[in-house]
């Protein structure tokens, strides 16, 4: 039996699953056509995602540190914080780095993430 999809969501509910699950991505809604999920990086911590292929935007929450895509403009880099939003075309690399304060991104997968 599928599980009903709900309209709405609470962050703290979210960031609360993550930390009793020790990830630090966490998937909150998943359907054919999208997925979209919270990921945190602590101060000073390392991104080690690779590029994925589906597109994806990245909300800023909270936090501060750079972030670099190599897209089809090349290589491209700027210190992100709230409420920034970035695209990140399939396939390309990416990667937040110089993690200043813990960053918390909501992140959108179109269509959704493989797994």
């Amino acid at each position: 039996m599928d599980t009903p999809l709900e309209s709405f969501y609470s962050l703290d509910d979210i960031l609360q699953e993550r930390r009793t699950s020790g990830r630090d991505y966490v998937e909150f809604l998943r359907l054919p056509t999208m997925s979209c999920g919270v990921y945190v990086l602590a101060a000073g911590a390392t991104d080690k995602q690779k590029p994925h292929a589906e597109d994806e935007v990245y909300y800023v929450i909270r936090g501060k540190a750079r972030m670099t895509v190599h897209g089809d403009e090349g290589k491209q880099e700027r210190e992100i914080q709230p409420g920034d939003v970035m695209f990140v075309k399939a396939g390309q690399e990416h990667r937040f780095h110089d993690i200043a304060s813990e960053l918390v991104v909501l992140v959108a997968f179109a269509p959704a993430e493989s797994q």
